[in-house]
């Protein structure tokens, strides 16, 4: 990796805009008590924060809010349906729309706007822009006086003008939908189970394009991931019961075997992901990362995979990585999925990451006895902790190819047989001030501490 992409990926924490938007928030709330209200609810009944749900703030056009957008590091981009719209780069911030209109509106991301509008028992008087199925919807939920509160869904569309989608379209996306819900997943050639995998983002690539592909594909796979996690399912249901869904996801981590991860990276490219920075924890942690971003879908990606310092540089979308196969070769990431599998096929994630008020999911999870582990990363612009880990059974079949390719002892297969490996997550972050980046030792500390190794017997 050059030295010029290591300086673009630099994230560093905006807390100029970030006042600047705390003020237009605060005073938005005093003049629509029904968002306030709001704010309120995500906080006391799910621990997440109302700033972190804001897909787009629009105010009355003046040279001062350009000005003052301008000074902190906004940059006029304009998006479909919104030519006058500022976009900060270098960080996590909603995009700011200025209208001639005396109007202030705010939009929240949602899974459904349908399900907001249900949980919050608000009629059918108040019209949905944008037909079902169609790649962005919205609702104006609460308005009092010129203060406007929208809820929006978005489907790989980060556009505000109307989408027209033909009866075929909405067909093709319920049926992409279902096949990616529906995938066989359990493979024993993972090749073959890329191959499936591929063929069927390249079919819905063709009907839908890549940014509704990535987004339906992700749906799939935060659900997939759900099944298999306890702390998952339960904040879901807290989320979802005032209307929200998984909208206040960050990133989604994958663990790779190292032969793999060029399928993996290759697959993850054919959504329109793109690659961010890289990470190294060094040659004792023995693992790397490479993430990656939809901008569009607005998804990021950690791929995680067993790497040695001078593999940094490779080109991982066109050179495999060979297999480790000396006894004690596997890190904490290969191991792993040496255990469950590959998280693209049928382990599923290693953890989905949402953005939270760290303390207060913290003790609420731990009211509905889903504990969290200290925290990992602790600084002012970021916290990290994961929950406890969901403790999966290890299948026998994996359980032998490991003994055959002298990777685990005889003692260790036992061990796995009878307490099963921890394979799952649900991570509890806040990011403050804009922060888009992450914390590198912070994570090599959690990876080493979920290591599959270090939670046997006796290790």
């Amino acid at each position: 990796m050059t030295a010029s992409a290591i300086a673009e990926f630099n994230w560093e924490p905006q807390p100029a805009a970030q006042e600047l938007l705390t003020e237009i928030v605060t005073e938005f709330f005093a003049r629509c008590k029904a968002a306030r209200t709001l704010g309120d609810k995500m906080r006391i009944d799910t621990g997440t924060r109302f700033m972190d749900w804001l897909d787009f703030i629009q105010l009355p056009r003046s040279q001062d809010i350009r000005d003052r957008l301008t000074k902190v590091g906004f940059t006029r981009k304009a998006v479909d349906g919104a030519p006058d719209c500022y976009v900060h780069e270098g960080a996590i911030f909603p995009m700011v729309i200025l209208d001639a209109g005396k109007e202030t509106a705010i939009g929240i991301k949602v899974d459904s706007v349908v399900e907001f509008l249900a949980a919050w028992q608000i009629t059918d008087q108040v019209e949905i822009v944008g037909d079902p199925l169609t790649p962005m919807r919205r609702a104006c939920a609460f308005k009092e006086g010129d203060a406007e509160l929208w809820v929006i869904e978005r489907h790989g569309c980060r556009s505000f003008g109307p989408i027209e989608s033909s009866a075929i379209d909405r067909v093709a996306i319920v049926r992409h939908r279902e096949a990616f819900r529906r995938r066989t997943r359990d493979w024993d050639d993972n090749d073959v189970g890329f191959d499936h995998t591929q063929a069927l983002i390249r079919a819905a690539v063709e009907d839908l394009g890549e940014d509704v592909t990535c987004a339906i594909f992700f749906e799939a796979e935060r659900h997939y991931w759900m099944s298999k996690n306890r702390a998952a399912r339960v904040q879901y249901s807290r989320q979802n019961a005032i209307g929200l869904g998984w909208a206040n996801h960050d990133h989604h981590t994958y663990r790779s075997s190292r032969p793999a991860f060029i399928r993996l990276l290759q697959t993850l490219a054919m959504l329109g992901m793109q690659p961010r920075e890289r990470f190294y924890a060094g040659h004792e942690a023995g693992w790397g990362a490479q993430v990656l971003e939809q901008p569009v879908a607005g998804i990021t990606v950690f791929a995680d995979v067993d790497l040695s310092a001078e593999e940094l540089a490779t080109d991982f979308w066109t050179q495999a990585l060979p297999a480790r196969t000396t006894p004690g070769s596997l890190g904490t990431v290969g191991m792993w999925v040496g255990l469950h599998g590959e998280s693209a096929l049928e382990a599923g994630m290693h953890h989905l990451e949402c953005q939270f008020d760290h303390d207060a999911l913290v003790g609420q999870l731990q009211a509905a006895s889903v504990m969290t582990m200290s925290p990992f990363t602790n600084f002012p612009f970021l916290k990290q902790a994961f929950t406890e880990g969901e403790r999966w059974n290890v299948a026998e079949k994996r359980i032998e190819r490991l003994l055959e390719k002298n990777l685990i002892t005889q003692q260790q297969a036992n061990q796995f047989r009878m307490q099963g490996a921890i394979g799952s997550h649900l991570e509890n972050l806040e990011r403050n001030d804009g922060y888009k980046g992450f914390n590198q030792q912070g994570v090599s500390d959690i990876i080493e501490r979920t290591s599959p190794m270090r939670q046997l017997v006796g290790a």
